[in-house]
């Protein structure tokens, strides 16, 4: 039920950002009922609509990400350009960026300047390694946060080298963090009337995850260091992922209440008496034995008859789905986490969802991500550019739209 207005309706970001990190964070506020627009450069955009997967020209990539807000194609090495996206700055709540520091600033783009003419501009940069310390110059991308920041080192089989994660956990993690520290600002700009610059590395978000390791090395005096377990985690037993007949199943039966239940199932009475597995440090003393009789038991079942058994006596379980199988399942079509909206040139389309659950209003994005320069024209006439203006930067290249643009109706 929709009652309530957004939680930031009225609030205008301007979305200077790329690829992933940025575009993910303006994302989620336009979600949140944010106005956001969307600063591309001529003719290429931002660099995510080079990425797969391509239908008919269109990047998905760049659709997920991208949806709820409007774009404008500017030449900002035009000073007609930068000018523009100056007024538009001065006009807005929040600017979202993802370049190596000090590369807006050359432009006359970065914090200092911005916030002189607006000093209530909620400004958040996304990076690498963050604007300070000694690795802020280089350059970065999620993986290489995954590598340095000791998750990488702890993920796959001993003695193997560690595999990709294969999603974007650096920048989506980063980006979930900026979407919170933005709402902070906002929050405190209303008793302060000022703004500020946010600062959020990669780096620094992957390490703040570890809710474990840390502890772990330090409490330790520097003794113990994570390592790769493989399928299983060796202080929490049993907690892992096992081969069935016809695929893959987790069980979480670490607690010792779920393992009594587990251990009946699998073992018997025998097993669930033993009174050596009846706490977790007994457990993970004798680690290699039970994983030994649970696998005994796992390998010549169907995974649907382990989980039916596993869910008989409530331990928890699940398959290892493929992305098939998650747009199929009932809970994600219950929560909504699919999204169907209407884009000018590919029609009907299905995308992910955010996962956004509000009692009195509803987060769900329905507009399409924007053409490349699909709003040049209205977002000049509200910065109060005349129409001649505005004809006159198309002209010369200082706005630009992709050609789909010409044909949208209106």
């Amino acid at each position: 039920m929709t009652t309530q207005p957004l939680p930031l309706a009225g609030i205008r970001v301007v979305d200077y950002s790329h690829f992933l990190a940025g575009p993910f964070v303006s994302r989620c506020l336009a979600a949140l009922g944010a106005e956001v627009i969307k600063v591309e450069r001529p003719k290429d955009g931002d660099a995510g609509r080079a990425h797969a997967y391509f239908i008919n020209g269109q990047s998905g990539y760049y659709l997920q990400q991208n949806m709820g807000k409007e774009g404008l194609c500017v030449n900002i090495k035009d000073p007609r350009g930068l000018e523009l996206v100056k007024k538009l700055v001065d006009s807005a709540d929040v600017f979202v960026e993802n370049y190596r520091p000090g590369a807006l600033k050359k432009l006359g783009l970065g914090y200092e300047d911005l916030s002189k003419s607006n000093p209530g501009l909620v400004y958040c940069s996304v990076s690498a390694y963050g604007h300070t310390g000694p690795d802020a110059p280089r350059p970065g991308f999620g993986l290489i946060a995954e590598a340095k920041s000791g998750i990488m080192a702890m993920v796959g089989s001993p003695g193997e080298a560690p595999p990709l994660l294969r999603i974007a956990l650096g920048d989506m993690y980063t980006g979930a963090n900026a979407v919170g520290a933005i709402c902070a600002a906002l929050l405190g700009r209303v008793k302060s009337g000022r703004g500020q610059h946010i600062d959020l590395a990669l780096y620094d978000c992957l390490v703040s995850m570890h809710e474990y390791a840390i502890q772990c090395y330090t409490l330790s005096g520097g003794k113990e260091i994570p390592q790769q377990t493989g399928h299983d985690l060796p202080n929490s037993t049993l907690y892992g992922v096992f081969t069935a007949k016809d695929g893959y199943v987790v069980i979480a039966a670490q607690v010792d209440d779920a393992w009594k239940r587990l251990a009946l199932l699998v073992g018997g009475e025998a097993l669930a008496a033993d009174a050596r597995f009846h706490s977790s440090a007994g457990r993970n003393a004798h680690r290699e034995e039970i994983l030994a009789i649970v696998r005994a038991w796992v390998e010549p079942r169907r995974v649907a008859d382990c989980l039916a058994l596993l869910d008989g006596i409530d331990v928890p379980c699940a398959k290892v789905q493929n992305i098939d199988e998650v747009l199929a399942d009932p809970q994600i079509q219950a929560r909504g986490m699919v999204v169907e909206q209407e884009h000018p040139v590919l029609g009907k389309i299905q995308l992910g969802n955010l996962p956004f659950h509000f009692s009195e209003c509803d987060t769900t994005i329905r507009s399409a991500a924007p053409l490349l320069g699909q709003h040049n024209k209205e977002v000049a006439s509200r910065l109060g550019y005349s129409a001649e203006e505005i004809e006159a930067m198309v002209g010369d290249g200082v706005l630009y739209a992709e050609e789909a643009v010409a044909g949208l109706a209106g």
